[in-house]
């Protein structure tokens, strides 16, 4: 294989990899914060609140584009729920039983520290949240000790987290409905659940309406992006009833590979380009022990520690679950801190609930970038020398 050759085919490889979204994800959050605190600074936020249309290039992005990684976390949830790794109950129970511990210890760290200002209450969500492509861009830097076994638990309990989040931004950041808007997407869902009880295979016609719902979903005060997760799960999985040898080509696996690519590589970057920065300048110490950025911080780095690995000791020890396979308990607490990387989903909420508070705000952009910071670095110290349990063999590495 000649240089090109093997340059094309490590390119491919990086845009077929999750982990590869990761890490262009990471480089545009730190392209984002030099930014922030250089002489371009002005110019971002003023290029971030310029209107396009209607809209601000920053709700664009945030309301417009990120509709597409949602419509990519909704087509992941069903596919592995109807025929992944979360097909059945007996694989739901570790995941799901970590993903919640790792939503509400977080949240209840955050809420102690802020209980007493309800506004900074806003924001208890924050730190539920797990980034599933750059804990998975930490993992692969972990080396060949890590077992796929563990790579198959965080992605599972990541794909649960973003459910978790999903319902969480339905339920507690809806400000006011519209009926009539609302109403008007229900239409639109009852047609797209027809296209797909009539066996329509053709993407379009879903893709239509799609569009259709997102535009009366924004008008009813449910956040846009909802539109999205709505959508995923009215695309079709089986091409004929009962045909799993046609599964690999049905209409959602087709969506899902068309948008890997351009929501790893384009859309993410670009939202974490957007939201993550933050001027440095004038904060010191007394920054890091302020209630909002504490509670994220503490949210991210211990209670996805405790929430997740909590779980997992008290379901295996109980003898109602096994340990993953070949997995030692050093590596189980790595991939719980992995979990406490909330980069994406954490600054989406946070937009959310201070979208009229920048000051707040940059507390809590400050908090998930020391947080996700802290817990990615641990958990890639801790799996980069942790043993896995017993002789691995190879096919067993992730």
């Amino acid at each position: 294989m000649n240089t090109s050759s093997r340059a094309l085919s490590v390119f491919r490889q990086l845009l077929d990899s999750s982990a590869g979204g990761g890490l262009v994800l990471m480089a545009a959050g730190a392209l984002a914060i030099v930014i922030a605190n250089s002489p371009l600074s002005q110019g971002y936020h003023d290029l971030l609140h310029a209107k396009l249309g209607p809209l601000s290039v920053e709700y664009w992005i945030n309301d417009g584009l990120m509709v597409l990684f949602f419509l990519l976390v909704g087509l992941e949830i069903k596919r592995e729920m109807l025929d992944g790794q979360l097909a059945n109950w007996g694989r739901r129970i570790l995941p799901g039983v970590g993903a919640l511990g790792g939503m509400l210890v977080p949240g209840l760290i955050y809420a102690g520290l802020n209980h007493a200002d309800p506004v900074a209450m806003r924001g208890w969500a924050i730190p539920t949240a797990t980034d599933i492509a750059f804990a998975l861009a930490v993992l692969s830097l972990a080396g060949p000790r890590v077992p796929a076994s563990l790579k198959v638990f965080l992605m599972a309990l990541a794909v649960i987290d973003d459910l978790g989040a999903i319902v969480i931004i339905a339920l507690f950041y809806t400000e006011s409905l519209s009926l009539p808007d609302l109403l008007g997407a229900a239409v639109v869902l009852g047609a797209l659940i027809a296209l797909n009880r009539a066996g329509v295979l053709r993407l379009w016609p879903y893709m239509l309406l799609g569009v259709a719902l997102w535009v009366l979903v924004f008008r009813s005060g449910i956040h846009a992006t909802i539109a999205g997760v709505l959508l995923a799960l009215c695309i079709p999985l089986r091409m004929r009833p009962g045909a799993k040898e046609d599964a690999e080509n049905s209409p959602l696996h087709r969506l899902e590979h068309r948008l890997h690519v351009p929501v790893s590589f384009f859309i993410m970057p670009i939202f974490g380009l957007a939201n993550a920065g933050v001027a440095l300048g004038g904060m010191g110490w007394d920054s890091l022990i302020h209630p909002v950025t504490a509670g994220v911080t503490l949210g991210l780095l211990a209670g996805k520690v405790v929430g997740v690995f909590g779980a997992v000791v008290v379901l295996v020890k109980t003898g109602l679950v096994p340990m993953p396979r070949y997995a030692s308990w050093p590596q189980v607490l790595g991939v719980a801190l992995l979990c406490g990387i909330g980069f994406t989903m954490s600054l989406f909420v946070g937009g959310l609930a201070f979208s009229s508070s920048p000051e707040r705000l940059d507390e809590v952009k400050l908090g998930i970038l020391v947080g996700s910071g802290l817990a990615g670095l641990l958990g890639w110290a801790v799996l980069r020398f942790a043993q896995p349990r017993g002789q691995m063999p190879d096919h067993a590495r992730q």
